[in-house]
């Protein structure tokens, strides 16, 4: 049996696979202030119950605090060096640390370098389950 045909790398889909380059998707800016390019989710692909993006944070900024009732997320640093605070602890943050923000947990990321990581969130992220001291 040989190998299948393959197809250009920007978006791939059929039956079994979806293939997203990440060079290939727009940033956008999140509700949080976080610049993103989602790599894949319910807008790019048959995506149900995750999403994965990756974020990019300029040095000296930070996200907005705030919580997700229903997601669950992880941030995984790629590059840069920051600090992330949950519910009050605050922690530095580099390359390789991939952190646990669970549900309902206010959350934010400072850049002291500036920072590039993935986020995943499951339920997949939407700007309704993003909440702030006002909402």
């Amino acid at each position: 049996m040989g190998l299948p045909l393959l197809r250009p790398r920007s978006t791939m889909t059929d039956a079994f696979m979806t293939i997203n380059q990440l060079s290939q998707q727009t940033p956008f800016t999140t509700k949080d202030g976080s610049t993103i390019r989602s790599i894949l989710d319910q807008t790019n692909a048959p995506v149900q119950n995750q999403s994965l993006a990756e974020a990019t944070i300029p040095e000296g900024q930070h996200t907005e605090r705030h919580y997700h009732k229903l997601s669950e997320e992880f941030y995984f640093i790629l590059e840069g060096a920051g600090t992330m605070e949950i519910d009050g602890e605050i922690r530095s943050v580099s390359p390789g640390d991939a952190i646990l923000i669970p549900p309902s947990s206010w959350h934010q990321i400072t850049a002291t370098d500036r920072l590039r990581l993935l986020c995943c969130c499951a339920p997949p992220y939407s700007h309704e389950d993003t909440y702030f001291g006002t909402d």
